[in-house]
C-alpha cells in the first residue's frame, strides 16, 4: 500500500468514526471536506457543490477560498461531472473547454459526483490544486469510493 493510499484509508476511517447514520447531511459533507483538506498538502480547495434545485449546483460546504456560488449542470467541470455522472480528472484545467476559473491559481482538478442508489446526482465533490497534475488514479479511486458511500441511502438524511 502506498503512502497516499494509507492516508486515504486513515481519512476514511476517521470520517466513518465521526459520521453516524443520523448525522445531518451538511455536517457529514463538512466533516468530509475538513478531513480531506487537512490530510493532503496538494488539496488547495476541497468542497461540495450540492444540487439545491433541478439542474443547478450550489457551493458548500468547503475548505479554502471562495468557490463559485451557482453552477448549472453541463457548465464547467463540476456541472459536466454532474450532468454526465462521471469523475473528471484534469492535469491542466486550461485543457477543459469552458472551465470556470473560480481561482486564478488553480492548475489541476478532480470532480466526482455523489449519486444515490436510484441514480440521482445530489452533489459533486470538487478538489482543486495549485499544482499541475496533482491528482492520479489513487486519488480518483479513493474519492469515487467515498462519494459512492456518501450517495448510499444511509447517508441521505438531511
Amino acid at each position: 500500500m502506498s503512502d497516499k493510499q494509507q492516508i486515504y484509508k486513515d481519512v476514511r476511517q476517521r470520517i466513518e468514526a465521526i459520521v453516524q447514520d443520523d448525522t445531518d447531511w451538511i455536517a457529514t459533507l463538512s466533516t468530509v471536506c475538513c478531513e480531506l483538506h487537512a490530510a493532503f498538502e496538494h488539496f488547495h480547495w476541497t468542497g461540495f457543490y450540492r444540487v439545491v434545485r433541478p439542474g443547478h449546483l450550489q457551493v458548500g460546504p468547503y475548505q479554502g477560498g471562495h468557490g463559485c456560488v451557482d453552477i448549472a449542470f453541463g457548465r464547467g467541470v463540476c456541472g459536466t461531472s454532474a450532468l454526465e455522472k462521471r469523475t473528471i480528472r484534469l492535469d491542466d484545467v486550461d485543457s477543459f473547454p469552458g472551465h470556470i476559473a473560480c481561482s486564478s491559481t488553480t492548475r489541476s482538478e478532480i470532480v466526482t459526483p455523489v449519486v444515490t442508489n436510484s441514480g440521482e446526482v445530489i452533489a459533486v465533490l470538487d478538489v482543486d490544486s495549485d499544482w499541475p497534475a496533482a491528482f492520479d488514479g489513487t486519488d480518483q479511486e479513493a474519492l469515487e469510493s467515498l462519494c459512492a458511500w456518501l450517495g448510499s441511502a444511509s447517508r441521505q438524511n438531511g
